[in-house]
């Protein structure tokens, strides 16, 4: 008979806020072809003689601001994720966690699952958006690891959930006590990816922004287009919580330059709604399953300083779901079906 389990799965973190931590961490991440997606000398030459001289220790600093008696955020929340599950599961269904990038490696966990005599698997990334350098680098790895380390292991993927009803809700319910307070304006604040990601994700090579409303426009391109589902999450979330279309809008954090991102840019739209009439704004990351770097400290401090010196008076976070029981049934809602049907 086989045995099963269940593997969640996100970015990661630095083991700690040193510099020669956060260096070793940026390495790995950056390092990899997906999300620095250039030609392998040229990735190690802008890595190495570009983004690691300087970008340790500002990314240090960062982290320093958010960092908890737990440790990293990212890491703490998921591993509360990772035992509420567990606890939700019928018993004798091990779940394991790991990171893409840092500790605990996937590497670490297929081994632990392999000891265990797992050779089912059902893993769970922890986007609900697909990206190249998220959503396929995660499984990629996890696979990669898999077929290397446990040949006989069977892994099973949920896809990107964006648009799933039960996700939605599980965002509405989250969000519902700050959309019930007074507000101006809710920014959908997504992490942005280089426009050339989409294309290079669209097999067809003629849809993603090669054509207007390519996001609205029915393409079987959208399962591999970020912008089309962040698209397809705002607009099932506005419909959910009947939003007035006057007073939401989208944006895109956390670019690097050199190349166009998606845009507008959150940073830019914290400065401009204020000189639009905003005073009071609230934010949510839909992107992230949990509050981490991007949104602890990118939006909850970066972005709120930027919009309060702009003009606005009130600035809120709506909490990424985190470990928050409808997040916890959410999941354990998919690991139950595959577990019955073997369906996902």
């Amino acid at each position: 008979m086989s045995k099963r389990a269940v593997l969640i799965a996100n970015l990661g973190s630095p083991d700690s806020t040193s510099v020669g931590d956060v260096r070793r961490y940026l390495r790995e991440f950056l390092g990899d072809k997906r999300v620095l997606d250039l030609p392998a000398p040229l990735r190690w030459l802008v890595l190495e003689g570009i983004i690691l001289p300087r970008r340790p220790r500002r990314t240090a600093h960062a982290y320093s601001r958010i960092w908890t008696s737990e440790g990293s955020p990212l890491v703490a929340t998921s591993e509360r994720v990772r035992g509420k599950l567990a606890a939700a599961l019928r018993p004798g269904v091990p779940v394991h966690g790991a990171m893409r990038y840092g500790s605990p490696s996937v590497a670490s966990a297929v081994a632990a699952m392999a000891r265990e005599g797992c050779d089912e698997v059902l893993l769970i990334p922890q986007y609900p958006h697909y990206a190249m350098a998220s959503w396929e680098t995660v499984v990629a790895r996890v696979y990669e690891v898999a077929a290397a380390q446990a040949p006989g292991m069977r892994v099973a993927c949920v896809q990107p959930f964006y648009g799933d009803p039960d996700y939605i809700e599980v965002l509405h319910t989250v969000a519902a006590p700050l959309l019930r307070a007074p507000h101006d304006h809710l920014l959908f604040s997504y992490h942005g990816i280089p426009v050339r990601h989409l294309r290079k994700a669209d097999s067809s090579r003629a849809h993603c922004t090669m054509m207007a409303d390519c996001c609205t426009t029915c393409s079987p391109a959208h399962a591999t287009c970020y912008r089309a589902q962040c698209v397809r999450t705002t607009a099932d979330f506005a419909s959910r919580a009947g939003l007035d279309p006057a007073r939401y809008s989208m944006s895109y954090q956390s670019r690097l330059a050199g190349e166009p991102w998606l845009e507008p840019f959150t940073d830019m739209e914290f400065a401009r709604l204020p000189k639009a009439g905003v005073r009071r704004l609230l934010v949510m990351c839909p992107s992230f399953v949990a509050d981490c770097l991007e949104t602890l400290e990118e939006i909850s401090i970066v972005g709120r300083e930027t919009f309060l010196k702009a003009g606005g008076e009130q600035f809120e976070k709506i909490t990424c779901p985190n470990d928050h029981p409808a997040y916890i049934d959410f999941l354990a809602n998919r690991v139950h079906k595959w577990l019955d049907s073997g369906t996902l």
